[in-house]
Protein backbone atom coordinates (compact mmCIF):
# COMPACT_ATOMS: atom_id res chain seq x y z
CA UNK A 1 0.00 0.00 0.00
CA UNK A 2 1.10 3.57 -0.58
CA UNK A 3 1.22 5.67 2.55
CA UNK A 4 -0.77 8.89 2.38
CA UNK A 5 1.42 12.00 2.55
CA UNK A 6 -1.08 13.40 5.09
CA UNK A 7 -2.08 11.30 8.10
CA UNK A 8 -4.68 12.55 10.57
CA UNK A 9 -4.37 11.29 14.13
CA UNK A 10 -7.68 11.21 15.97
CA UNK A 11 -8.76 9.74 19.28
CA UNK A 12 -11.75 7.87 20.59
CA UNK A 13 -11.82 10.52 23.33
CA UNK A 14 -9.63 13.16 24.91
CA UNK A 15 -6.62 12.06 26.93
CA UNK A 16 -6.12 8.76 25.10
CA UNK A 17 -2.55 9.41 23.96
CA UNK A 18 -2.88 11.22 20.62
CA UNK A 19 0.13 13.45 21.17
CA UNK A 20 2.42 10.60 22.24
CA UNK A 21 1.18 8.48 19.33
CA UNK A 22 1.81 11.35 16.92
CA UNK A 23 5.32 11.71 18.32
CA UNK A 24 5.96 7.98 17.94
CA UNK A 25 4.69 7.98 14.35
CA UNK A 26 6.89 10.98 13.62
CA UNK A 27 9.88 9.18 15.14
CA UNK A 28 9.26 6.05 13.05
CA UNK A 29 8.93 8.05 9.85
CA UNK A 30 11.94 10.21 10.64
CA UNK A 31 13.90 7.06 11.38
CA UNK A 32 13.37 5.94 7.78
CA UNK A 33 14.92 9.19 6.54
CA UNK A 34 11.64 10.88 5.69
CA UNK A 35 10.99 14.54 6.46
CA UNK A 36 8.02 15.03 8.75
CA UNK A 37 5.84 17.98 9.70
CA UNK A 38 3.25 17.96 12.47
CA UNK A 39 0.26 20.28 12.43
CA UNK A 40 -2.19 20.84 15.28
CA UNK A 41 -5.22 22.77 13.95
CA UNK A 42 -6.34 23.95 17.40
CA UNK A 43 -4.12 23.94 20.48
CA UNK A 44 -6.02 24.69 23.66
CA UNK A 45 -4.78 24.87 27.24
CA UNK A 46 -1.91 27.27 26.57
CA UNK A 47 -2.58 29.00 29.89
CA UNK A 48 -1.56 25.73 31.57
CA UNK A 49 1.56 25.47 29.44
CA UNK A 50 0.13 22.89 27.04
CA UNK A 51 1.87 22.70 23.67
CA UNK A 52 1.49 19.42 21.80
CA UNK A 53 3.77 20.70 19.04
CA UNK A 54 6.59 21.38 21.49
CA UNK A 55 6.14 17.98 23.15
CA UNK A 56 6.27 16.19 19.80
CA UNK A 57 9.47 18.01 18.82
CA UNK A 58 11.02 17.17 22.20
CA UNK A 59 10.24 13.46 21.84
CA UNK A 60 10.50 12.87 18.09
CA UNK A 61 13.42 15.16 17.28
CA UNK A 62 13.97 16.77 13.89
CA UNK A 63 10.41 17.44 12.82
CA UNK A 64 8.61 20.65 11.93
CA UNK A 65 5.66 21.31 14.24
CA UNK A 66 3.15 24.12 14.52
CA UNK A 67 -0.40 24.96 15.59
CA UNK A 68 -3.02 26.66 13.48
CA UNK A 69 -4.43 28.59 16.44
CA UNK A 70 -3.41 28.67 20.11
CA UNK A 71 -6.14 29.02 22.75
CA UNK A 72 -5.70 29.63 26.45
CA UNK A 73 -8.35 27.50 28.15
CA UNK A 74 -8.12 23.67 28.34
CA UNK A 75 -11.47 23.26 26.60
CA UNK A 76 -12.89 22.25 23.24
CA UNK A 77 -11.81 24.73 20.53
CA UNK A 78 -15.13 26.51 20.05
CA UNK A 79 -15.63 27.07 23.78
CA UNK A 80 -12.00 28.08 24.35
CA UNK A 81 -12.08 30.50 21.42
CA UNK A 82 -15.26 32.11 22.74
CA UNK A 83 -13.59 32.82 26.09
CA UNK A 84 -10.45 34.15 24.41
CA UNK A 85 -12.39 36.21 21.89
CA UNK A 86 -10.26 34.59 19.19
CA UNK A 87 -11.65 33.74 15.75
CA UNK A 88 -11.07 30.15 14.71
CA UNK A 89 -9.49 29.51 11.30
CA UNK A 90 -11.70 27.84 8.72
CA UNK A 91 -11.14 24.24 7.70
CA UNK A 92 -10.10 25.57 4.28
CA UNK A 93 -7.37 27.65 5.93
CA UNK A 94 -6.11 24.61 7.85
CA UNK A 95 -6.18 22.52 4.68
CA UNK A 96 -4.22 25.16 2.76
CA UNK A 97 -1.50 25.25 5.41
CA UNK A 98 -1.32 21.44 5.58
CA UNK A 99 -0.93 21.28 1.79
CA UNK A 100 1.90 23.83 2.05
CA UNK A 101 3.62 21.68 4.65
CA UNK A 102 3.06 18.58 2.51
CA UNK A 103 4.75 20.33 -0.39
CA UNK A 104 7.90 20.75 1.69
CA UNK A 105 7.89 17.43 3.60
CA UNK A 106 7.41 13.77 2.84
CA UNK A 107 4.61 13.44 5.39
CA UNK A 108 2.39 15.66 7.50
CA UNK A 109 0.85 14.31 10.70
CA UNK A 110 -2.24 16.24 11.79
CA UNK A 111 -3.25 15.82 15.43
CA UNK A 112 -6.89 16.46 16.18
CA UNK A 113 -8.48 17.92 19.30
CA UNK A 114 -10.37 15.43 21.45
CA UNK A 115 -12.33 12.99 19.31
CA UNK A 116 -13.16 12.79 15.63
CA UNK A 117 -16.28 14.99 15.68
CA UNK A 118 -15.09 17.80 17.96
CA UNK A 119 -15.79 21.07 16.15
CA UNK A 120 -12.70 22.93 14.96
CA UNK A 121 -14.30 26.04 13.50
CA UNK A 122 -17.33 28.28 13.95
CA UNK A 123 -19.51 26.46 11.42
CA UNK A 124 -19.28 22.95 12.80
CA UNK A 125 -16.34 21.63 10.78
CA UNK A 126 -14.61 18.62 12.32
CA UNK A 127 -11.41 16.63 11.85
CA UNK A 128 -13.48 14.18 9.79
CA UNK A 129 -14.44 17.04 7.48
CA UNK A 130 -10.80 18.13 7.27
CA UNK A 131 -9.88 14.58 6.30
CA UNK A 132 -12.41 14.69 3.49
CA UNK A 133 -10.96 17.99 2.24
CA UNK A 134 -7.47 16.52 2.19
CA UNK A 135 -8.31 12.98 1.05
CA UNK A 136 -6.11 11.90 3.97
CA UNK A 137 -5.84 8.65 5.91
CA UNK A 138 -6.50 8.33 9.65
CA UNK A 139 -4.86 6.67 12.60
CA UNK A 140 -7.26 6.11 15.50
CA UNK A 141 -5.85 6.24 19.04
CA UNK A 142 -7.80 4.32 21.68
CA UNK A 143 -7.47 3.63 25.37
CA UNK A 144 -7.05 0.01 26.49
CA UNK A 145 -9.52 0.00 29.36
CA UNK A 146 -13.23 -0.59 29.85
CA UNK A 147 -15.43 1.13 27.25
CA UNK A 148 -12.83 1.25 24.52
CA UNK A 149 -14.51 -1.32 22.28
CA UNK A 150 -17.63 0.79 21.90
CA UNK A 151 -15.73 4.07 21.53
CA UNK A 152 -13.40 2.58 18.92
CA UNK A 153 -16.25 0.97 16.98
CA UNK A 154 -18.17 4.26 16.90
CA UNK A 155 -15.13 6.17 15.65
CA UNK A 156 -14.40 3.61 12.94
CA UNK A 157 -18.06 3.58 11.90
CA UNK A 158 -18.07 7.36 11.56
CA UNK A 159 -14.94 7.24 9.41
CA UNK A 160 -16.33 4.42 7.26
CA UNK A 161 -19.63 6.25 6.73
CA UNK A 162 -17.64 9.17 5.30
CA UNK A 163 -15.57 6.92 3.05
CA UNK A 164 -12.34 7.85 4.85
CA UNK A 165 -9.32 5.56 4.90
CA UNK A 166 -7.99 4.22 8.19
CA UNK A 167 -4.40 3.01 8.49
CA UNK A 168 -5.12 1.36 11.81
CA UNK A 169 -5.67 1.66 15.56
CA UNK A 170 -3.06 2.38 18.23
CA UNK A 171 -3.47 1.85 21.97
CA UNK A 172 -2.16 5.13 23.29
CA UNK A 173 -1.17 4.07 26.81
CA UNK A 174 -0.63 0.40 27.65
CA UNK A 175 -0.32 -0.11 31.43
CA UNK A 176 2.77 -1.63 33.02
CA UNK A 177 0.55 -4.20 34.77
CA UNK A 178 -2.37 -4.89 32.41
CA UNK A 179 -5.36 -6.78 33.79
CA UNK A 180 -7.79 -9.19 32.14
CA UNK A 181 -9.87 -6.36 30.68
CA UNK A 182 -6.84 -4.81 28.98
CA UNK A 183 -5.74 -8.12 27.50
CA UNK A 184 -9.25 -8.96 26.34
CA UNK A 185 -9.73 -5.55 24.72
CA UNK A 186 -6.38 -5.79 22.95
CA UNK A 187 -7.32 -9.21 21.60
CA UNK A 188 -10.68 -7.97 20.31
CA UNK A 189 -9.17 -4.83 18.77
CA UNK A 190 -6.76 -7.10 16.95
CA UNK A 191 -9.69 -8.69 15.10
CA UNK A 192 -11.04 -5.43 13.65
CA UNK A 193 -11.22 -4.89 9.86
CA UNK A 194 -8.36 -2.36 10.26
CA UNK A 195 -4.96 -3.31 11.72
CA UNK A 196 -3.99 -2.87 15.34
CA UNK A 197 -0.75 -0.98 14.77
CA UNK A 198 0.57 -1.39 18.29
CA UNK A 199 0.54 -0.02 21.80
CA UNK A 200 2.59 2.67 23.47
CA UNK A 201 3.72 2.03 27.03
CA UNK A 202 2.14 4.09 29.74
CA UNK A 203 4.31 7.05 30.77
CA UNK A 204 6.27 6.83 27.52
CA UNK A 205 6.56 10.61 27.58
CA UNK A 206 8.72 10.34 30.71
CA UNK A 207 11.43 8.47 28.81
CA UNK A 208 14.43 10.35 27.54
CA UNK A 209 13.96 11.51 23.94
CA UNK A 210 16.67 9.07 22.83
CA UNK A 211 14.92 6.11 24.47
CA UNK A 212 11.55 7.25 23.12
CA UNK A 213 12.86 7.36 19.56
CA UNK A 214 14.65 4.04 19.96
CA UNK A 215 11.46 2.36 21.21
CA UNK A 216 8.92 3.86 18.83
CA UNK A 217 9.15 1.27 16.04
CA UNK A 218 8.95 -1.62 18.51
CA UNK A 219 5.90 -0.17 20.24
CA UNK A 220 4.18 0.19 16.90
CA UNK A 221 4.85 -3.50 16.39
CA UNK A 222 4.26 -4.47 12.81
CA UNK A 223 3.37 -0.90 11.89
CA UNK A 224 6.82 0.08 10.70
CA UNK A 225 6.39 -2.00 7.56
CA UNK A 226 2.96 -0.48 6.94
CA UNK A 227 4.30 3.02 7.54
CA UNK A 228 6.97 2.28 4.97
CA UNK A 229 4.27 1.51 2.41
CA UNK A 230 4.39 -2.29 2.73
CA UNK A 231 1.26 -4.29 3.46
CA UNK A 232 1.46 -5.99 6.83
Amino acid sequence: MNLSPVILVTGTDTGVGKTITTAALAAVLSGTGRSVAVYKPCQSGAADGDSDAAEIVRLAGAVTAEAGVVLQEPMAPVAAAAIDGTPLPSLAAHAERIRELAGAHDHVLVEGAGGLLVELDSVGGTLADLGSLLAAAFVVVARPGLGTLNHTALTLEALSARGLDVLGVVLGSWPASPDAVHHSNRQVLGTLPVPLLGALPGRASELSPADFRAGAAAWLNGAAARLNGVSA
